[in-house]
């Protein structure tokens, strides 16, 4: 029996290659400095400190944010995988490296909303982002990964990605509805801090579920919205906006995120 031949790369493959590979560099450089990795304004101190580690109930502590380094780091590592000679035919590549690297010009954007001040905005360009990262797990889940290098790079940075960003519109949401005087609605900071976190853990529980059959991308997820449920946590357990309330049900929903992807692959795997 003959060997099946091997794809050659099209004119469109190698332009995406190159695309991506840029376009990444530029918008990963541009989020750093843009969140005052360079000695510019923090993110926190934007928009009159309305992201601020105490700004609101569900307001993640400050060392939550250090998840972007290895969200940025994996992004990297994705740009230069994907531009390697042998990958340019990878059918999952073909299928989100361009959604990939939109979902990069998002977050840069949404960093320079922010640093606007324009927090209405913000929620708008964060939602789409996380838009764009939901089209990505669905591609994903659709076919498995060529190699296991592939799984940790493209599905492991995505599912860290989806699930800090999707915690970070709950807050973003909070924080703009407090920037604007309604916050609390009628039934207080705490009321509304639980239903947030609640809202969480049902999110986080709706991706493990639909990523069962992709287990790095299911838990990359749960792992990054644990991450930011447990600082949540923490800031109302000991920092300066401390809420025993919220910091208890933000704990369970973080147990909730990390435990639910566990579950959903080890069944997915039995059936």
């Amino acid at each position: 029996m003959s060997a099946q031949p091997v794809e050659a790369p099209t004119t469109a493959d190698r332009v995406r290659q190159v695309t991506v590979l840029v376009g990444a560099a530029v918008a990963i450089v541009g989020a750093a400095y843009g969140s005052g990795a360079f000695g510019g304004q923090a993110i926190q101190d934007a928009a009159g400190g309305a992201l601020a580690a105490d700004a609101t109930v569900v307001a993640p502590d400050g060392p939550a944010f250090s998840i972007w380094s290895l969200i940025y780091l994996g992004l990297a590592v994705f740009a230069v995988y994907q531009v390697l000679p042998r990958q340019a035919t990878d059918p999952r590549l073909r299928a989100v490296s361009w959604w990939v690297l939109a979902s990069m010009l998002l977050n840069a954007a949404w960093i320079g909303v922010v640093q606007t001040g324009v927090l209405p905005l913000s929620v708008l360009v964060i939602g789409v982002l996380v838009a764009v990262l939901a089209v990505i797990l669905v591609r994903l889940v659709r076919t498995p990964p060529t190699t296991a290098l592939q799984a940790v790079v493209l599905d492991g940075t995505v599912g860290l990605y989806l699930g800090w960003a999707s915690v970070a519109t709950l807050a973003n949401v909070a924080a703009t509805l407090a920037d604007a005087g309604v916050g609390e609605l009628a039934l207080g900071a705490t009321a509304w801090g639980v239903v947030v976190v609640a809202a969480g853990a049902v999110l986080a529980i709706a991706y493990a579920v639909f990523a069962a059959r992709r287990p790095v991308v299911a838990i990359g997820i749960g792992l990054a919205m644990a991450w930011g449920l447990g600082w949540i946590a923490a800031g109302r357990a000991a920092g300066p906006l401390v809420d025993g309330t919220v910091a208890v049900a933000a704990g369970v929903a973080a147990a909730v995120a990390l435990l639910a992807p566990v579950v959903t692959t080890l069944r997915a795997r039995r059936g």
